[in-house]
């Protein structure tokens, strides 16, 4: 069973504290990357941000971390869930168990 992590905040809010804990890379310019590879990926951190009149403003910040060991953002708005988009792969994705240790 996946365990899923949500923290509501801003959006803003949650990429300056994933930033604070080090993922620096803005994996929405490496999409390709992510579609091809996610194999290579594993979500630690989701941030849910829901619109409070509009649900088009809602929005979803993954914080991610490549296999070696590169840590990241990805922001997928109300719109991003397309068949064949990163955000869809994410969304698909198993997130990290909190609790797992590192290897």
């Amino acid at each position: 069973m996946d365990r899923q992590m949500y923290h509501y905040a801003p959006v803003a809010k949650a990429l300056t504290e994933l930033k604070e804990k080090g993922y620096t890379t803005d994996f929405n310019l490496q999409e390709a990357r992510i579609i091809n590879n996610y194999t290579d990926f594993v979500i630690e951190e989701v941030y849910r941000y829901e619109g409070e009149t509009d649900p088009a403003d809602e929005a979803t910040v993954y914080g991610i971390k490549s296999s070696d060991g590169e840590k990241g953002v990805f922001v997928a708005g109300h719109g991003a869930y397309s068949e064949k988009s990163a955000a869809m792969v994410l969304h698909q994705m198993t997130i990290k168990d909190r609790d797992q240790k590192e290897e």
